[in-house]
């Protein structure tokens, strides 16, 4: 399973840089335009979005919008290897401080907030819901925790481009909800 998910992370990557340099910013801001008008939440939610790094299509715009629309903002911050993420309460314009991997991370002095809504980074992510990171099982982490508190919807931001047939599931590997890209939402209703 192991080798499987890694063979997949290697062309997934390969997709992705591909899809960031045919669509740019432009994919980023057809997302923003679409809102999350389709999950039919209320304005004043919590929604934890991602510092995007590398070619991760990117929830900025996307985040400003829900900002101005009245949501309530976080992102993550990284505890530890093995750990799930903490979100801390995070507005447009905040001052960020550096962490791992080049992924900026709200201040310390900002609260910790649990999310109504996730939006999740991905490599791929297939017709199930389920999706293929980077390997360090944060999100997986942060979705179990964040499930047994309260209701949650995960959703994936990804270029159309990564969608695969089938991403190698493993016990602990948490679905998505939905899935947002550029051509529309798709949801992943169990069966």
């Amino acid at each position: 399973m192991a080798d499987a998910k890694q063979e997949l992370r290697a062309e997934a990557l390969r997709r992705r840089k591909e899809a960031f340099e045919r669509h740019g910013a432009e994919a980023s801001l057809k997302i923003a335009a679409q809102g999350l008008d389709f999950l039919r939440v209320k304005p004043e939610i919590i929604v934890s979005g991602f510092a995007a790094i590398r070619d991760e299509i990117n929830p900025g715009p996307l985040m400003t919008w829900l900002h101005a629309e009245g949501c309530r903002l976080a992102l993550p911050v990284m505890q530890g290897k093995g750990a799930p993420l903490l979100m801390r309460a995070w507005s447009p314009g905040d001052v960020m401080a550096p962490a791992a991997w080049g992924i900026a991370e709200p201040t310390d002095d900002k609260p910790e907030l649990d999310p109504d809504v996730v939006l999740v980074p991905l490599l791929a992510f297939d017709g199930r819901g389920y999706r293929l990171g980077y390997g360090g099982g944060f999100y997986d982490r942060t979705l179990r925790r964040l499930r047994k508190i309260k209701p949650i919807i995960a959703v994936g931001l990804a270029y159309d481009e990564q969608k695969v047939d089938a991403v190698p599931v493993e016990s602990y590997d948490e679905k998505l909800d939905w899935v947002l890209t550029p051509s529309g939402a798709q949801e992943f209703k169990e069966i």
